[in-house]
Parts: structure tokens; C-alpha cells; sequence
């Protein structure tokens, strides 16, 4: 039998659209943000003119990330310093140095963005050891030859492991310029070490390095960026856990939290380092993070192309389509969960040869549910949660939320012939 005939009798529901309020602070001037944050004397204060500069630069789709390396670059050649950007993004971009340089042209991060030259490399040099004895690792360029490094980058919850310290500064200094080493040490002991790992490495990292400065940077649940801040060598480890706290805030969310499947229509490394955020969906590759399950099953449409075929974070999802499988990469995906002791999270969910039948198969896999009265989302992806879609038999409960607006009544979902899926966002 054909999957076209066993999931035959599996109707879709109809979908309404709605849209997600949520608090929305923003940074209107960026460029004038960044001046008066790294204007303070114990900022810029500390650079000499001469100095060469090591800029940090990671994997991650920040929102107005050239323009804000472009501002820093600007704001340091501005006191007679030299900078130049390095990655720093532990195993990924497969872990090679021409991998991780395309993964910052993916992000728009070039010389002639940012203006000033990049240096990739893979190379480490040893810059001292924890008081558990794990060694600490330092990106070669920055530490030979660099007088100084400014780490940036996005604060926010993790989708691995909770802590005082996750994504954020103190994990660029540990991973991000501790590279495929740096990474490797600081996954050896799992998820549930992370968090305070992350902050003993970055710590000797900081006392043993030439770390002058980060800039921490948050966005809003409309992944814009709503805050900018220059933090001091010594006041990265004080503060980042306070910032965090505030992220976490700002973190968009799916309103509801009793349904039975969830379309996410693309995934990809530029969205989240699981390709879709685990905060978000509720679902989390290990056990270091509890959590009660907020849904049944998960669909993955699409891959992003910034992705590059790495599909980390597939795992979470229950199925997917031929067209995310044909775009696996092994070599791109592969590094990360060797690295991080998550190979769950790189699995390959049941593939079905389009979109209907993958959202059938989803919804035909549920169990314990009505098949007519089945409560389904559709999300583009885990950064763009303003607009959803919600099957009718949620309406009701949308309706008594002051939080969601309804733009667009029930409709049913329209497929082309060949079962991939009309709707456009």
C-alpha cells in the first residue's frame, strides 16, 4: 500500500491566522548606541593607538550584526587602533577555517561590510588551565597577534542546557575562541556541565588572555536588537548572568500550550544553533533541561539556505520532507554533535515525499486525539513567531487572549499537485 493510501483518510484541518503581540523595545539608532557605550573611558579607554585588535565574530544570525562589527571597527580605528575580525565559533562551519569564513559571508560579514580584514583560522594556543584541570584554549591569531580582543555577541537562553551562563559572552571566550578545542573540552562532561564549565573556561580565559572588552548585545521577541552593551574584562562574568535574565524576557513564545502538532516550515543554524529554538517548540534534545511536553509531534518543511545543509537540531522533529533530506550535509552536521555529546539532536525524523503527506504523517502518528478535531500549529520558523497559523478549533481560546489578534478567518491549506504546500508567508 502506498503512503498516498494509508494516510487518505487524514483530513487537515482548517487554519486561521493570527498575530502574537509581545513587548517590543527597541534601538532606533545603533550606530549612536555603540558610540556612547564604548565611549566610556574603562571601554575604548583602554586601547592605544597602534594596538592591533582582534574583533570576535560568531555563526549565529544576529539581527544588524555587519552593521554593529562595522560601528565597532569604526569606533576603534576612531582611537588609532587596528582591528581585524576572526571567527570564533567552536565546530562549526565543519570546523575548518574556509568552512567557519563562509559561514560570516552567509551572515554578510565581509572586509568590505564590516571594513576591516578577516582572519580564520582553527589554531589555538594554550593560555592556561581550569582549577579542575581542563586546559583553556585562546584563537592563535588573537593571541599572537593581537594586543587586544573585543568579544561580541548575542546574550540569550540556550537550547541545550540551562544556567547562570549560556549563549552570550562568556561562551564566545570559552568555545567561540577556544574553537574546535575550546569545544571539545567544554562538551566532554554533557549538557549538564555546560553551564558551569563555560564559566571556568572563560574565566582563566579572561585572566590569561588579552580580553579587553565585550559587547553584549539582545534582541527582542521580534529578533530586532533592543539592547547594546560594553562590559569591561573584569565585568563580563558579574554581569552576563543579569543580561541573560533580561533575555529571557524579551524571548518570543507560542501562546498556546496544549496542541498536537506543529509545522515549522524552514530550520537552519542562521535560526538557532538547533535550527529551531528548543525554548520555544518545548522540546529538548536531553534530559538536562526538564520540561513538560507541550506538543505531540513536530514537522520540519524546509531547511534555510544559510544552513549550508547542516541539520543539526533535525533530531527534534518527528518528520520531515524529501526536500530537507536532500539537503543534508553530513560533513557540515556532523562536527557538532561529536563535539557536544548530542548526537540526538542530529537524527533523522521519518521523510515523506512532500508536504501534505509529511503534515498527514504527523498528525496520523498523534496519539490519544480525535483525528477531526486535531489542534495544530504552522510557524515560518522560531525567530518569526508575530504571525502564525492556528487550526480553527483554537479560535475560541485565541479569541479570550488579549495578546493575539486574528488577521485571517479559517481557510483550508492549499496544495499544489505534486503535495508541497501554497500558502505563502
Amino acid at each position: 500500500m502506498s503512503l498516498e493510501q494509508l494516510l487518505k483518510q487524514i483530513q487537515i484541518p482548517k487554519m486561521a491566522r493570527i498575530r502574537q503581540i509581545f513587548p517590543r523595545p527597541t534601538l532606533t539608532d545603533i550606530p549612536q548606541v555603540l558610540r556612547k557605550t564604548l565611549g566610556h573611558p574603562q571601554i575604548l579607554g583602554r586601547i592605544k593607538s597602534g594596538d592591533r585588535v582582534a574583533v570576535t565574530a560568531g555563526s549565529r544570525g544576529i539581527a544588524n550584526i555587519a552593521l554593529i562589527l562595522r560601528e565597532i571597527v569604526a569606533n576603534l580605528r576612531a582611537v588609532g587602533a587596528e582591528p581585524f575580525i576572526i571567527p570564533t565559533m567552536g565546530s562549526h562551519g565543519g570546523a575548518t577555517a574556509e568552512g567557519q569564513d563562509e559561514v560570516l559571508r552567509s551572515l554578510g560579514i565581509s572586509e568590505k561590510t564590516v571594513g576591516a580584514p578577516i582572519y580564520s583560522s582553527m589554531d589555538v594556543v594554550q593560555v592556561g588551565e581550569s582549577v579542575g584541570g581542563m586546559q583553556v584554549y585562546f584563537d592563535k591569531y588573537a593571541a599572537t597577534k593581537a594586543d587586544a580582543t573585543v568579544v561580541v555577541g548575542r546574550v540569550k537562553p540556550h537550547t541545550s542546557f540551562h544556567g547562570s551562563y549560556e549563549s552570550g559572552l562568556a561562551k564566545m571566550i570559552a568555545i567561540g575562541l577556544g574553537k574546535q578545542k575550546g569545544a571539545e573540552i567544554c562538551h566532554a562532561a554533557g549538557p549538564a556541565q555546560m553551564s558551569r564549565r563555560i564559566e571556568d573556561l572563560a574565566r582563566v580565559s579572561i585572566e590569561n588572555s588579552n580580553v579587553i572588552f565585550g559587547v553584549g548585545i539582545l534582541e527582542n521577541a521580534y529578533d530586532e536588537t533592543c539592547k547594546i552593551v560594553a562590559l569591561p574584562r573584569e565585568e563580563i562574568l558579574a554581569l552576563e548572568p543579569g543580561l541573560l535574565q533580561e533575555a529571557r524576557g524579551y524571548l518570543p513564545q507560542i501562546l498556546f500550550t496544549d496542541y498536537d502538532v506543529l509545522i515549522v516550515d524552514e530550520i537552519g543554524k542562521n535560526i538557532s544553533g538547533l535550527g529551531m529554538d528548543t525554548n520555544i517548540i518545548n522540546r529538548f534534545p536531553t534530559s538536562a533541561v526538564k520540561c513538560e511536553p507541550t506538543v505531540q509531534r513536530i514537522v520540519v518543511l524546509d531547511m534555510t539556505e544559510k544552513t549550508q545543509g547542516n541539520f543539526h537540531g533535525l533530531g527534534l522533529a518527528d518528520v520531515c520532507t524529501r526536500r530537507v533530506f536532500e539537503k543534508l550535509d553530513f560533513n557540515q552536521t556532523y562536527p557538532n554533535p561529536l563535539t557536544s555529546r548530542v548526537p540526538e539532536a542530529s537524527k533523522i525524523p521519518m521523510v515523506m515525499p512532500s508536504d501534505l503527506l509529511a503534515i498527514k504523517a504527523a498528525i496520523q502518528t498523534c496519539c490519544d486525539v480525535d483525528y477531526n478535531t486535531i489542534k495544530m500549529l504552522r510557524i515560518k520558523n522560531t525567530l518569526k513567531l508575530d504571525e502564525i497559523f492556528i487550526s480553527e478549533n483554537l479560535l475560541a481560546q485565541a479569541r479570550l487572549d488579549s495578546r493575539i489578534k486574528i488577521v485571517r478567518e479559517p481557510q483550508p491549506m492549499r496544495f499544489a499537485e505534486s503535495g508541497d504546500l501554497l500558502e505563502p508567508w
